[in-house]
């Protein structure tokens, strides 16, 4: 065992994100069955959904699961409401202040991990009392940080100043890739884009044919005055491209961007005029497979990837 399994009682340090639209309880259970740890994407959820998602999880594995909470969303009093009464032990909190949220999750027995961009904001979240931190790079997809620092960097930065459990995120979809942040310190990753291209998530047919067929270089992230996110390179994005030759103010890229584009894209299947997330390691993502199928090849990569850098010489 190491830091995160033994944190989470799970076999593999391998997390799952909890992406919007593409993170409900099907996805969740089948992660957290196969060994890894299942998130249910509470970003995309009005309350009662989510506690319908939570309960369907808890009938569809006995092992550890958790929430991903955007702390921005609103109804967010509701929606730590329902996972305290539902009983959830493991909440992964993502864009807003830790301090808000994690006494009042920890006083419930909840582990609460936060989601970062950069070591600073890594060590005010551990210095909220946090249990674990996820550190996420700017390759990775959805909403992104500011700062546009690399995971290669970002990890042996963060884990210089902090002393909890560190999970990488961003550009990890192999054992390979989880093997290599782990050199540089974490103790366990977070996979997103890999697993929104599985059978159980919930995201649309024609989203995940779109994934797998994503080329180095067609994504981008954009939309900074409101918050970075890195989008596939469909007609939307385009258009925010040339919103943006025109030196729009933050009100004409808010009119453009108007409501529920990633729910028409990702979850609709719309494909001209959504809003289609991924991270730049989807170019490395061929195939849609089942989650369980996932995590095992994954860790034979880890495994394969270990033995050759143990007989490595130069």
């Amino acid at each position: 065992m190491n830091k995160i399994t033994d944190l989470f009682k799970i076999k593999y340090p391998i997390i799952q994100g909890g992406m919007i639209w593409n993170s409900g309880y099907k996805l969740a259970s089948a992660v957290s069955n196969a060994g890894g740890l299942g998130l249910i994407g509470a970003g995309s959820m009005y309350p009662e959904v989510l506690r319908e998602h939570i309960q369907k999880c808890k009938k569809a594995t006995s092992k550890p699961f958790g929430v991903n909470v955007p702390m921005l969303y609103p109804n967010i009093e509701e929606i730590m409401k329902i996972i305290v009464d539902e009983g959830v032990k493991i909440v992964f909190t993502s864009a807003g202040n830790p301090k808000t949220w994690t006494p009042y999750l920890k006083e419930n027995g909840i582990t609460v991990v936060h989601v970062v961009s950069s070591s600073v904001f890594a060590l005010k979240a551990q210095d909220a009392g946090v249990d674990a931190i996820v550190a996420e790079g700017f390759e990775a997809g959805g909403h992104n940080g500011r700062e546009e620092t690399t995971t290669l960097t970002l990890i042996p930065m963060v884990k210089e100043k902090i002393s909890i459990p560190l999970i990488a995120a961003g550009g990890i979809a192999t054992g390979r890739g989880m093997l290599a942040t782990m050199v540089l310190g974490a103790d366990g990753v977070q996979v997103g884009s890999r697993f929104a291209a599985s059978l159980e998530s919930s995201a649309h047919e024609n989203f995940k044919e779109t994934i797998i067929n994503v080329k180095e270089g067609d994504t981008q992230l954009t939309l900074k005055e409101l918050a970075p996110v890195r989008l596939i390179k469909n007609k939307f994005y385009q258009d925010v491209q040339q919103l943006y030759e025109k030196c729009p103010t933050k009100e004409e890229l808010i009119g453009l961007l108007g409501r529920a584009r990633a729910k028409r894209g990702m979850f609709e299947g719309d494909l001209i005029e959504g809003e289609l997330e991924i991270g730049q390691i989807a170019g490395l993502i061929h195939d849609i497979k089942p989650a369980a199928t996932i995590i095992q090849e994954m860790i034979a990569d880890f495994e394969t990837a270990r033995k050759e850098i143990v007989n490595f010489d130069f």
